[in-house]
C-alpha cells in the first residue's frame, strides 16, 4: 500500500494554527480552516467535529510561530544552520510560555525529512514526513514522559535501555521529559552518564518550571534556554490576531484585561479569551471580562485611589461598596489598588512607563497627573499598608469589613507626617495636641471616616506639600482637584520671611527638611564652624570635604530662604564638627550617668550590665536627643507629656 503524502497547511490558514484534522478521504473537519473549497466537498455534519480550545487550535507549529521568544529562536536557527546541535536542551520558564511546544518543534526540526530536504532543518514551512505525528505526540521515536508521574530510577532505567536501539523510522530518537525537576535524586544520578555521552542517534529535551530544583550536574550537560514571559503588548497583538481569525468582536480594553490577567502566559491568555468568548456569546467587551474575572473597573480603581490619597475615607468606603455591589471581590479591589499605587510610583520615577499599551486611558492620563503630585515616601507608605492588608482581607471571615478598615487606615495615613517630620516638628517646639482634621467630604461615611478633603485649609496644605515642604498634621497629601498649585511641584524660592538661621546646626536641619540628606551629612561631618552671621557663613572644611561644598551650600540657602548667602572657607581656625560635638556630648552624658550613685549601684548589682542609652527628662536644661522622642509604646513624647523612664537621676 502506497502511503499518501501529507497535505501542507492551507494557504488561507493562520500560520500559527495546527494543521486541520482530516477525515478519511482527505475531507477536512470543520474544527479548523478548510483544505479545499467548500463546494468541492460533501456536506459534513457539524456534530462530527469536536470542539478544540483555542490553546490547542492555535498551538505553534514552527519556530516562527513562537511569540516573545526571539533570542531562543535566533540561537537555535544559527545552531541548526551551522550544524552545532547539542545532545540535550533544558527549557525553563513559567507555565504556558511554550516549553512543551518548543520541545515538539525541536523534535520535528531534528527529524525533518521531505522530498527536497533530508537533514535537520529549522525551515518547517512545508510539513515533512514525520511532522504531523510528532506535533500530535504519537510518533514512535519521539517519547514524551511526564516526570511528575514517573519519578523513580526504574523509569530512567527504561530510557537508558531503550536508548541503545536506533530509531524505527526517524533520524533521531528524541526523549522529551516534562517537569524534569520532579525526578528523584537516584533518577537524576542514573541519567547522568547517558546524558553526558548519549548514542549519536539520541537527543534529550527537558522542560521545567523549577530550574533551581534541577541538579547542577544535569544543567552542566544541557544547553539552557529561559523562555520569558510574553510582554503585554505582544500578547495583546497575538490575541487580536486570533480573535480576528475566529471572527469574534473584541474590545481593545478587554484584550488588555485578559493579557494582564494572564501574567505573560500565552496558554492562560488563550484560555481566558476562550472563556470570555463563551461568556459574551461571541462578542467580548471589557465590562464582560471584568465581570468574568471579578475585577473592578480600572477608572473606578483610580477614583478609589484619589479618595484615599485625599484622606476622604467616607468617599472611599462608598466607592468600595459600589464596586462590591457590582461583583468585585474586596481582595481583588485592594490588589488592583496596590497595582495602581505601583504604577503611579513607576510613572513618577520612569515617565516612559506610560507608553505601556496594556494601560487604559484612565490609568495612563490620571496616573501621570497623580505621579506629579504625590511624593515617593507617600506612595511607598501606601504600598506597605496595602501589601499588609491584602492577606488580611483574603483570610478574613468578613472580607468587605476588613477591606473597609484597610481603606480607613490608608486614608488616615495619607496625612500623617513622616517620622523625620514629626521629630523636626518636636525639635522646633511645634508639637502638642494634633490639630483637628479639616471639615469636608471625609466627615461622613462608614467607620467614622475622617477625610480631610474639603476646605481652603486642605487645598493650601496639599499645595505646600506638593511644593516640597512637609505637610503639617491634618493636611491631606493630595489636594482637591480645584487647587491649581497642587498639580505640579513649586520651584519658587522661599520668601525672605522664611526660617531664621542662627547656626550651622540650623543649616543642617534645613537640609534635612528639604530632603538633601547628602548635603546634611556633609554639613554635620565635614564642616567646622568659624563664624556665623546673617547672610554669611565662615567654615573650615575637613580633609575629605568636596571642593565645591561651600558654593553648593550657598546656592541652596539662597534658593531656600530667598535671601543671598555667602559661604567662605578658612584654614586652621575652625572648631569641631557638629557630629564630633554631638559625640562628645553623648560621652559626657554617659560618664555623668555612670558617676551617679544610683546608676553605679545598679551596675554593681548586675555584673555585665552597661549603659546603652541616655534619656534626659523634659525639664532638664539639655536638649532632647533624637532617641528620647519616642516613649515605650512607640508614641511621640511631646513637651506637654514628658517621657518618664522610671528612673529619677
Amino acid at each position: 500500500m502506497t502511503e499518501t503524502p501529507e497535505a501542507g497547511p492551507p494557504i488561507d490558514a493562520p500560520p500559527w494554527s495546527e494543521p486541520a484534522a482530516t477525515a478519511p478521504g482527505g475531507v477536512a473537519q470543520d474544527d479548523g480552516p478548510a483544505l479545499f473549497p467548500a463546494d468541492a466537498l460533501p456536506a459534513t455534519p457539524a456534530a462530527a467535529a469536536p470542539y478544540r480550545v483555542l490553546a490547542r487550535k492555535y498551538r505553534p507549529q514552527r519556530f516562527e510561530d513562537l511569540i516573545g521568544q526571539e533570542p531562543m529562536v535566533r540561537t537555535l536557527t544559527n545552531a541548526f544552520a551551522a550544524g552545532r546541535i547539542p545532545q540535550a536542551w533544558m527549557l525553563t520558564g513559567v507555565r504556558g510560555v511554550g516549553k512543551t511546544t518548543t520541545a515538539r518543534i525541536l523534535a520535528r526540526a531534528l527529524n525533518f525529512r521531505s522530498a527536497a530536504v533530508d537533514r535537520p532543518s529549522i525551515d518547517l514551512t512545508v510539513p515533512g514526513e514525520h511532522c504531523k505525528a510528532i506535533m500530535e505526540g504519537r510518533h514512535v521515536d519521539v517519547i514524551e514522559m511526564d516526570a511528575a508521574s514517573n519519578t523513580g530510577i526504574a523509569d530512567v532505567r527504561e530510557i537508558i535501555e531503550a536508548s541503545r536501539y536506533r530509531p524505527a523510522t526517524a533520524r533521531y530518537k528524541v526523549y522529551i521529559i516534562d517537569e524534569v525537576h520532579m525526578l528523584s535524586t537516584a533518577a537524576f544520578n542514573g541519567l547522568l552518564k547517558t546524558l553526558e555521552e548519549p548514542p549519536e542517534h539520541v537527543k534529550f529535551v527537558f522542560a521545567t518550571t523549577e530550574i533551581r530544583k534541577v541538579p547542577v550536574t544535569v544543567l552542566s550537560r544541557c544547553q539552557r534556554f529561559d523562555l520569558r514571559r510574553v510582554e503585554a503588548d505582544v500578547l495583546v497583538a497575538h490575541l487580536a490576531k486570533i480573535a480576528s481569525a475566529e471572527s469574534v468582536t473584541v474590545e481593545d480594553e478587554a484584550l488588555a484585561l485578559v493579557a494582564r490577567a494572564a501574567e505573560g502566559s500565552v496558554r492562560d491568555s488563550l484560555s481566558l479569551l476562550d472563556q470570555a468568548i463563551a461568556h459574551g456569546a461571541g462578542a467580548v467587551t471589557a465590562e464582560a471580562v471584568r465581570a468574568m474575572l471579578g475585577l473592578a473597573d480600572r477608572a473606578r480603581v483610580v477614583d478609589l485611589f484619589e479618595h484615599v490619597m485625599r484622606g476622604d475615607a467616607g468617599a472611599a468606603l462608598a466607592e468600595l461598596s459600589d464596586q462590591y455591589a457590582s461583583g468585585a471581590e474586596p481582595s481583588v479591589v485592594l490588589t488592583d489598588l496596590a497595582a495602581f499605587t505601583h504604577l503611579v510610583t513607576r510613572l513618577r520615577i520612569v515617565p516612559e512607563a506610560a507608553r505601556d499599551p496594556s494601560l487604559t486611558a484612565a490609568e495612563r492620563d490620571r496616573g501621570t497627573a497623580l505621579a506629579a503630585r504625590l511624593t515617593v515616601p507617600v506612595l511607598t507608605r501606601a504600598w506597605q499598608i496595602l501589601l499588609k492588608a491584602i492577606p488580611e482581607v483574603q483570610g478574613s471571615p468578613r472580607p468587605l469589613a476588613a477591606a473597609e478598615m484597610a481603606l480607613v487606615r490608608l486614608a488616615y495615613a495619607a496625612d500623617l507626617p513622616s517620622p523625620e517630620e514629626a521629630i523636626r516638628m518636636i525639635a522646633e517646639g511645634k508639637a502638642g495636641a494634633p490639630p483637628s482634621r479639616p471639615a469636608g467630604g471625609g466627615g461622613g461615611g462608614g467607620g467614622g471616616g475622617g477625610g480631610g478633603g474639603g476646605g481652603a485649609t486642605a487645598v493650601a496644605a496639599g499645595a505646600a506639600y506638593a511644593g516640597g515642604a512637609p505637610a503639617p498634621r491634618g493636611a491631606p497629601r493630595l489636594a482637591a482637584e480645584t487647587a491649581p498649585s497642587a498639580v505640579a511641584p513649586s520651584t519658587a524660592p522661599r520668601p525672605a520671611s522664611g526660617p531664621v538661621l542662627a547656626s550651622l546646626a540650623d543649616v543642617a536641619a534645613l537640609c534635612g527638611e528639604r530632603r538633601e540628606l547628602r548635603l546634611k551629612f556633609a554639613v554635620e561631618r565635614q564642616l567646622k564652624p568659624v563664624r556665623f552671621e546673617p547672610g554669611r557663613i565662615e567654615v573650615e572644611p575637613a580633609a575629605d570635604a568636596p571642593s565645591d561644598l561651600a558654593g553648593e551650600i550657598g546656592r541652596k540657602l539662597t534658593e531656600w530662604t530667598g535671601t543671598r548667602w555667602v559661604v567662605t572657607v578658612t584654614r586652621g581656625a575652625g572648631g569641631t564638627t557638629l557630629h564630633d560635638e554631638r559625640l562628645a556630648t553623648e560621652i559626657r552624658r554617659r560618664d555623668d550617668a555612670a558617676a551617679d550613685p544610683l546608676v553605679s549601684a545598679v551596675l554593681a548589682r548586675f555584673p555585665g550590665a552597661k549603659i546603652v542609652d541616655i534619656r534626659m527628662r523634659a525639664d532638664e536644661a539639655l536638649p532632647l536627643p533624637a532617641a528620647a522622642l519616642l516613649d515605650e509604646d512607640g508614641e511621640i513624647a511631646t513637651p506637654d507629656e514628658p517621657f518618664d523612664d522610671g528612673l529619677d537621676f
